[in-house]
């Protein structure tokens, strides 16, 4: 019991609690996005609606099923409002490799989105599960593309 009361081990156990503290720190801030088998059940059991911010070329390469393809330049928001409706439809963000959609989750959240979910990992993610693929399409902004 004197170890925790010397006042050098004290000092040792307040150095170690706050290190951890700092090691957890960037942890809170972290998008957790969604694998391609959870964005597939998001969509199928609760008809998400999923947004794509990659370019028109790069969708017409391939993307998810019934996909709408936004461009991520400008207001990317209120482009999305002008697509769902209701906010209260959840919605799938979808880039090339996540990092795109993860930085933009919060910008829709805020413009009263009430579920925003990132696909972790993005189209690359979703091609490695084997996940399927539409082609083609002219990847017009607010279109839906089949």
């Amino acid at each position: 019991m004197t170890f925790f009361t010397h006042y050098t081990n004290l000092a040792l156990i307040a150095v170690f609690l706050v290190s951890g503290a700092m090691l957890l720190w960037p942890m809170r801030n972290r998008v957790r996005g969604l694998s391609a088998a959870e964005a597939t059940q998001l969509i199928n059991r609760r008809n998400a609606a999923v947004i794509d911010m990659r370019d028109a070329d790069a969708f017409a390469r391939g993307h998810l099923p019934a996909a709408r393809r936004v461009d991520a330049k400008g207001d990317l928001p209120a482009r999305i409002a002008q697509l769902v409706k209701n906010k209260k439809t959840p919605i799938l963000l979808v880039c090339q490799r996540g990092i795109l959609a993860a930085r933009v989750q919060k910008s829709v959240q805020g413009a009263g989105f009430a579920e925003v979910s990132v696909l972790a990992g993005g189209m690359n993610a979703w091609q490695q599960a084997n996940m399927p693929v539409v082609k083609g399409g002219n990847g017009k902004a607010g279109g839906a593309q089949k």
